[in-house]
């Protein structure tokens, strides 16, 4: 999926529950990197300048794989998604959090594993708070590390 031939990489979106899509956009912009934000159609997402919008319909993992199938080597794809983390590791992309936590090949089979036995919590009965809010601080640490993350491909870049 190249959506500009002048771009070797693209920041691909998990947009359903994604809280950061504003300072994706105006990071990617500066960058001139193009952003894929793919959602359902039960998701209404506004335009935003570098931003290709792709719906999916309101089946569980429909964005999920449509990313997993769009995306190539060197991408960035964001995420909170463990399972979509790890295909895109495997795909060698680069996966972000919307909480700027970048996910390595070392830790995703602990956090599979973790996401595992929640579930089986869940379904015994016992549900946690679930993650905090996101505040201003969240997303500026978001943007500063997808900001970072995208200084350091820039500088690997071989002409």
């Amino acid at each position: 999926m190249r959506m500009n031939d002048s771009c070797s990489i693209s920041i691909v979106v998990d947009g359903d529950a994604c809280p950061v899509k504003k300072e994706i956009a105006e990071t990617a912009l500066a960058f001139r990197v193009p952003v894929l934000l793919v959602s359902s159609y039960d998701h209404l997402q506004q335009p935003e300048t570098g931003v290709t919008t792709i719906q999916v319909d309101r089946s569980d993992q429909s964005a999920d794989l449509y990313i997993a199938n769009h995306i190539s080597r060197g991408d960035i794809v964001v995420t909170q998604d463990y399972g979509l983390a790890a295909l895109a590791l495997a795909k060698s992309c680069h996966v972000i959090s919307f909480r700027g936590r970048i996910f390595h090949n070392s830790d995703i089979d602990f956090m599979l594993d973790s996401r595992h036995h929640q579930a089986k919590a869940r379904k015994q009965g016992r549900y946690g708070k679930g993650p905090k809010k996101l505040v201003d601080e969240d997303r500026r640490f978001f943007q500063h590390k997808l900001t970072k993350l995208l200084h350091e491909l820039q500088e690997n870049v071989h002409p």
